[in-house]
């Protein structure tokens, strides 16, 4: 085997293998090595076995883009051929837009940490959009506000982002300090993976240093932010697989400036739940909350009890997610897929 000797060996169930995927194994199935996508790359993966990291070896038209960090493979103990992947618990993907396929972000993740900061980054839509993402996931959505030490009104961007979605986690944090990884430790343990995104320049990088636990001389690069405007340059290029010092695992994700959202109603939906519990009261059905009478949704906005700038946001992302959202036509066992911008 080709091992890769980066991290100390871990179990199995400390990798986060669990009777999900042990349900899921055929009986000529059994001598097969259980491992997780550690990195993808245009034509290679490497997986973290117990033992250390391999270079899988790919049958001849394997198309890894198809494969995301944290997914569960079984392979052949002999020669290191990928024999198949297993079922998904949870995926983070982006919508690929109009044919394209969506981009795979990692799989099998218990927590997603959206990573932003107390500064001019700071931006309620764009939290709001990973929120869906990670909702339609199945993923526990955690906000991490990072650079408390460079505002006097930390608890002002806890409030803004506490109203964000009923029930929501939000810790704040200076990622630099050892305390990081203790505060975010309940989310962290033995067998746990957790997935840090977010855009450039809000110290993600820092934080997933904290958490992996790594040395100034190991440490994944952090680039300065603009003071003029807050943002940042991208330091991490890849998604890769990194145990944590608490016993979990951890995800890093390229920054991302923009998200655009397809296919995740029921998580638009569990994050506008107070817009959705008020659609029913609406004289009509099908009311878009715009101009129609009756309209309960409308009626809390004129009474104060309901932001217009969240419904304005809902409606506009409701509307980029019908967009982007692939439908199937046709007759039944014959249907085909298409976006609805096709035939427009």
């Amino acid at each position: 085997m080709s091992h890769f000797p980066e991290q100390p060996p871990a179990s199995e169930v400390a990798l986060g293998w669990c009777p999900y995927f042990e349900d899921q194994l055929a009986p000529d199935e059994a001598q097969l090595l259980r491992m997780r996508i550690a990195t993808v790359h245009r034509t290679r993966l490497t997986a973290r076995s117990p033992s250390g990291v391999v270079r899988l070896r790919l049958t001849d038209g394997t198309q890894t883009a198809g494969f995301a960090v944290g997914d569960w493979v079984l392979v052949d103990p002999e020669t290191d051929f990928l024999f198949r992947r297993l079922d998904r618990r949870t995926l983070l993907q982006r919508p690929g837009g109009g044919e394209r396929v969506p981009q795979l972000i990692a799989a099998n993740v218990d927590t997603l940490f959206i990573v932003t900061s107390c500064n001019d980054e700071f931006s309620p839509a764009r939290l709001e959009r990973y929120l869906a993402l990670a909702n339609e996931a199945g993923t526990t959505p955690v906000v991490v506000l990072t650079k408390i030490d460079r505002t006097t009104d930390a608890e002002g961007y806890l409030r803004q982002t506490q109203a964000l979605q009923r029930g929501l986690a939000v810790v704040t944090l200076n990622a630099k300090t050892p305390e990081a990884a203790l505060t975010l430790a309940p989310w962290c343990g033995a067998g746990r993976t957790v997935a840090l995104v977010g855009s450039s320049g809000v110290g993600k990088s820092t934080l997933f240093n904290t958490l992996a636990g790594r040395s100034a001389e190991h440490a994944q690069a952090t680039g300065p932010v603009r003071e003029a405007d807050a943002k940042g340059r991208h330091t991490t290029t890849a998604r890769s697989l990194h145990a944590t010092v608490t016993g979990g695992w951890v995800i890093d994700t390229p920054g991302m400036r923009s998200l655009a959202v397809g296919d995740v109603s029921a998580g638009l939906d569990e994050l506008f739940a107070e817009i959705v519990d008020l659609a029913p009261r609406c004289r009509f059905r099908d009311c878009t909350h715009a101009c129609e009478p009756g309209c309960a949704v409308r009626a809390a906005v004129e009474a104060g009890t309901l932001d217009s700038a969240r419904l304005d946001r809902w409606r506009k992302l409701s509307e980029e997610n019908r967009n982007n959202t692939a439908v199937r036509t046709g007759p039944r066992g014959k249907r085909i897929v298409k976006m609805p911008s096709q035939g427009r």
